[in-house]
Parts: structure tokens; sequence; C-alpha cells
């Protein structure tokens, strides 16, 4: 698994409506145009063709940040707001 932070910044507020919308399916919401949490590498790549097809390149911006292992218990949170938590894995046994 992977822990991503992913920000945007898109101009029209349809095209917004529908990079929020995706994001949304995939991860956790953590500020108005930022989202945060575990994928998998296909689950990453996924996103990055859906938030292609839906952005203007031209006028819009999608930030797609890796945390590494070692970061994400670094992460420091000042003012509100909540740490998004690797969900439990289910184990087979």
């Amino acid at each position: 698994m992977i822990h991503v932070v992913v920000s945007y910044d898109v101009v029209k507020d349809r095209r917004r409506n529908r990079v929020s919308k995706a994001l949304k399916a995939h991860l956790e919401r953590v500020q108005k145009s930022v989202f945060e949490g575990e994928v998998t590498p296909k689950r990453l790549e996924a996103i990055r063709r859906l938030m292609a097809k839906l952005i203007d390149p031209e006028t819009d911006s999608v930030r797609i940040y890796q945390l590494c292992a070692r970061c994400v218990p670094a992460l420091e949170i000042v003012g509100c707001g909540t740490y998004v938590e690797a969900p439990d894995e289910d184990v087979m046994v």
C-alpha cells in the first residue's frame, strides 16, 4: 500500500465537482481540495489516469504526493483536522 496526498486546483465548478467526486471514491477528504489515504499501486495509477481525463491541463492542476513509510508518522496537523488511519486489513487464517 502507498500513502498518498492528492491536492487539486481546478478552475471550473463542474470539473472541480467531478474531480472531488472521483477522489472521494478512493481517498478521505482532509481539506476542501486535499484528499489522503492508502491505495495500491494499481489504484494509484487508475487515479492518475482519471485525473488526466477530468482536468484541463491548460488551467487546472492535480498534485499527487507519495509519502514513504517513515514520513507518514511524522505528519503534523496544526489546527483542526484528523489523521487518516490506514484501514484495518482483513487477515484470512
